[in-house]
């Protein structure tokens, strides 16, 4: 993939090749930094002329990811993090490359030798690796908890898919399809049960009326108070 990372003001932007891309985009996301898509018919200097006209936004933008940054665990050889059945083990390694797997309950991360394990790239290969993890486990849990709260409750719903999203709990389609977010691994039953819950209501009632909220409190109890309970949550925050 074609990329260049250049100093604008100070600040590291990386620019990346985007075959998909139909416009120029520009990303601000924790231990990831800058990064500028460029659709196949932009050039490079280009997409350097449109992020300095934008840098403004760059600069206060990236003043706020860093300050979230702050809320976010900061992984090292001590750290002692487990999800529901995996745990971490992060190791020096003699090899060249960075690279991590999950098997056999273990979230391994092997970290070459020189490189500091605070590294943004370290870091992000970690948050990766834990995620695929929750992805292994919820793919494992989800889809069953789904059948079993709709058949206890009576709804009825087409297909449960769960994936890597950051900015949903969980949706439902028109088609009643339930999409559930990996990082509801993160959370206790009682709030994965609501959100299901939640969902599968949404196969009846596709708002948020009263009519919604009187059908979500018959199956979950105190639905308001459980709401809340999962908004402090922070999708993104680990």
């Amino acid at each position: 993939m074609e990329e260049q990372v250049l100093d604008i003001e100070g600040i590291n932007i990386t620019f990346f090749r985007s075959q998909k891309a139909k416009s120029l985009n520009i990303t601000i996301k924790p231990f990831t930094g800058v990064r500028v898509s460029v659709p196949r018919f932009v050039s490079f200097k280009k997409a350097k002329e449109v992020a300095q006209q934008r840098i403004g936004w760059i600069k206060l933008n990236l003043s706020r990811m860093q300050k979230s940054e702050d809320l976010f665990t900061v992984f090292d050889y001590d750290t002692q993090f487990k999800t529901r059945s995996h745990h971490l083990q992060m190791k020096e390694s003699s090899d060249n490359d960075l690279h991590s797997s999950v098997r056999n309950n273990t979230i391994a991360v092997d970290i070459p030798k020189g490189m500091k394990v605070h590294d943004k790239s370290v870091q992000l290969e970690v948050r990766r690796a834990i995620e695929r993890a929750w992805l292994k486990e919820g793919k494992g849990y989800l889809p069953e908890r789904v059948k079993y709260l709709a058949d206890k409750h009576n709804f009825e719903f087409s297909k449960v898919t769960v994936r890597n999203s950051k900015t949903r709990w969980g949706s439902c389609s028109v088609d009643n399809n339930i999409n559930l977010s990996l990082h509801l691994m993160r959370l206790p039953d009682h709030l994965v049960d609501y959100v299901i819950l939640h969902e599968l209501t949404h196969t009846k009632v596709k708002n948020h009326s009263k009519d919604f909220w009187q059908l979500l409190d018959q199956v979950s109890g105190k639905a308001k108070k459980l709401d809340q309970e999962v908004k402090q949550n922070g999708i993104q925050i680990y």
